[in-house]
């Protein structure tokens, strides 16, 4: 096994923060990552686990061992007359999986179309868009435990999924590795137009609503609304659409009566954070060499490539401006290494 050292993470993160890893290591193979995790035991190493880096936030040096799971593979194991699962492995690229399962006529992730990163990520933070959780689709999961190097299985109920949460963000925090995700798709065209903006986006289609028009919205949406990483560094959605009670969010519509807000259940409601940070005047503004992007206010850009601390400086004076003003509080999306 080849362990590089002193490598530059830069261009291995969508933020472009710089970054140098200590050792950094490729995983291929279930074998790749426990002779890893034993390296990393016998020298007293940290690890780190950095998939597509989409959604992470480095620090300046990582002292330890980054390893990147590149585990691949897709194949549909099981068919009913309903339903089709299929297993990726994790180191599949989210958008092209999405892609290939529709070409495939399994049905069920078109709204979850041309979001960066791997497939291992996706469960960790239960990623969302368009009316869809990952959740919704999700059948179970195959995680290597890092103190054992032992497989385990994780049903629906053992992630514990919420909000962009779930049981890897929180009690299984840097314990598992996630090697292959399994979806229950559906072999029956139903197109989810719960989401105001992919209706209205497909209203007009004269030939009918169908997953690939979807897809094809989502697409169009997302490259509308969001900078590519490629040419502007980010983390998509920076922060979590608040929760509020249902109370909270009827004071906040009467004093202002254009607030995005989207129902949750009977006693509360989710305001849409990027509304909060324009109506705060942030849309568009440069501060700390970091920039708001005049878009989607949702979305933090590096264009600089700064480090994270200039990102999470603004993130912070962000925060206690909504805070101020709203009495709402906003939470971070992007998950810290080192934490």
């Amino acid at each position: 096994m080849k362990f590089q050292q002193n490598v530059d993470l830069q261009s291995l993160n969508t933020m472009a923060v710089p970054s140098v890893a200590r050792y950094f290591f490729i995983a291929q193979t279930l074998e790749d990552i426990r002779l890893a995790l034993a390296f990393a035991s016998k020298e007293k190493l940290s690890v780190f686990v950095l998939g597509g880096g989409s959604n992470s936030l480095l620090p300046e040096k990582l002292d330890g061992l980054v390893i990147q799971p590149l585990l691949k593979g897709v194949e549909c194991i099981e068919n009913s007359a309903e339903s089709s699962w299929v297993r990726a492995g994790a180191g599949e690229n989210w958008h092209d999986f999405v892609m290939h399962c529709l070409s495939a006529q399994y049905y069920g992730l078109e709204n979850l179309a041309y979001i960066p990163g791997l497939v291992g990520a996706a469960p960790i933070q239960n990623i969302g868009a368009y009316g869809v959780e990952l959740k919704d689709v999700f059948h179970s999961l195959e995680a290597m435990d890092r103190a054992t190097g032992e497989m385990q299985t994780f049903n629906f109920s053992d992630c514990e999924f919420a909000y962009r949460e779930s049981v890897f963000k929180n009690r299984l925090k840097d314990r598992m590795i996630i090697a292959s995700v399994t979806f229950r798709l559906q072999r029956q065209a139903a197109c989810n137009l719960s989401y105001p903006a992919l209706a209205s986006a497909l209203e007009r289609e004269a030939d009918g609503k169908n997953p690939e028009k979807v897809a094809e919205a989502v697409i169009k949406l997302r490259q509308r609304k969001l900078p590519d990483p490629e040419y502007i560094p980010n983390a998509g959605s920076f922060f979590k659409n608040p929760v509020i009670t249902e109370a909270k969010a009827s004071a906040l519509k009467l004093a202002h009566p254009k607030a995005v807000i989207f129902d949750v259940d009977g006693s509360h409601k989710k305001v849409a954070a990027g509304w909060l940070i324009d109506a705060a005047g942030w849309k568009g503004r440069e501060a700390f060499q970091v920039r708001v992007h005049d878009q989607q206010a949702l979305v933090l850009t590096n264009p600089n490539r700064v480090s994270r601390h200039h990102i999470l400086t603004l993130a912070d004076a962000i925060r206690k401006d909504i805070e101020q003003r709203f009495g709402i509080t906003l939470e971070r999306e992007p998950g810290l290494f080192s934490e």
